[in-house]
């Protein structure tokens, strides 16, 4: 009886055992920490699920090791820190790329400003005259068209442009004539030599005219208009004619040159300067309303001249006459 109880005794012992095994496991299994890293590996999962691509810019890795608690720390942190140095980055390189566009913008502006100095001193002779432009052809002399209602009165105050180009072109009588020394001077204005004959024999002109021989100029500037009437340089010619009589002050001859090369080319390149250098022959003559008519006809006709390259002479010539 004894022996039974004891056999008993030991059964339910071992079973006790047994049973108190699972119970210290389950009470392991429901710690804190235990509980922890199992949340955490449901929301990595869960991320996962939301955002695929496991790239690390939107969720951390997978915890390993022994340091769960220092990954998740520094992990926490690497989104919102990649984004923004991302963005950053981005900004930054949109902001140089301005940049460089700007700097390459003003370096072409600069290179075409060049340019297009460069051909205006290649396609005009020196530009002691005026700021050089583009030659248009002009219309001859025989073709220009009759003058408008326009400038009707324009034509009226210098009796018209109907001497002959010898005849505007020759000097003034000079009855003792040119001393030895001017006409070595004369003789050492080189005269160009290039493939444009016509262009040559304006740049000869023009070089002796900016040398101070006004007679001399006139000349050579009516050979070059009696060979070359239809050149792109006439214009130029007519225009220079016309200064050589005013430098000389020859007003009326002056204003004769200016309005023939008006009336040949209106859209001529130095149509408006000569409109211009015709007010300021009448101006000399004292014919204030002629050339307040002369003044009135370049601000309507060449409004670009008027507050460009000629702002200062044709602000000039408006102050020395007063009109209605």
């Amino acid at each position: 009886m004894a022996t039974l109880s004891f056999s008993r005794i030991l059964g339910a012992g071992a079973a006790l055992s047994l049973l108190a095994v699972p119970v210290a496991a389950s009470a392991q299994d429901t710690s804190p920490e235990a509980r922890l890293r199992k949340i955490e590996a449901e929301v990595r999962a869960l991320q996962r699920k939301v955002f695929p691509g496991g790239d690390g810019r939107f969720f951390e890795p997978q915890i390993t090791g022994a340091q769960p608690a220092q990954t998740a720390t520094t992990t926490t942190a690497a989104p919102s820190t990649t984004a923004v140095t991302d963005i950053l980055v981005r900004l930054d390189a949109l902001e140089a790329q301005l940049q460089q566009l700007t700097a390459r913008g003003e370096e072409n502006t600069n290179a075409i400003s060049q340019i297009e100095a460069r051909l205006t001193a290649i396609e005009t002779p020196p530009v002691q005259d005026e700021p050089a432009l583009p030659g248009q052809q002009p219309e001859s002399l025989s073709s220009a068209p009759p003058p408008s209602a326009a400038n009707a009165n324009l034509a009226a105050m210098t009796g018209g442009a109907s001497q002959s180009t010898r005849q505007a072109a020759t000097p003034a009588a000079n009855p003792v004539g040119p001393s030895q020394e001017r006409l070595a001077a004369v003789q050492a204005i080189a005269k160009p030599q290039t493939e444009d004959s016509g262009a040559d024999e304006y740049s000869y002109g023009f070089r002796l005219w900016n040398a101070g021989f006004y007679p001399e100029a006139r000349q050579q500037l009516g050979i070059f208009l009696d060979r070359y009437p239809g050149h792109p340089m006439a214009t130029f010619g007519r225009n220079l004619m016309g200064r050589a009589f005013l430098d000389e002050s020859q007003f009326e001859e002056a204003a004769r040159w200016f309005l023939r090369n008006y009336q040949a080319d209106k859209q001529a390149a130095r149509a408006g300067d000569s409109l211009l250098f015709l007010a300021e022959s009448m101006v000399k003559l004292g014919d204030t309303k002629r050339a307040c008519i002369a003044l009135a006809e370049f601000g309507e006709t060449y409004p670009a001249l008027a507050t460009g390259r000629l702002l200062q002479q044709y602000e000039a010539n408006r102050q020395k006459v007063t009109c209605n």
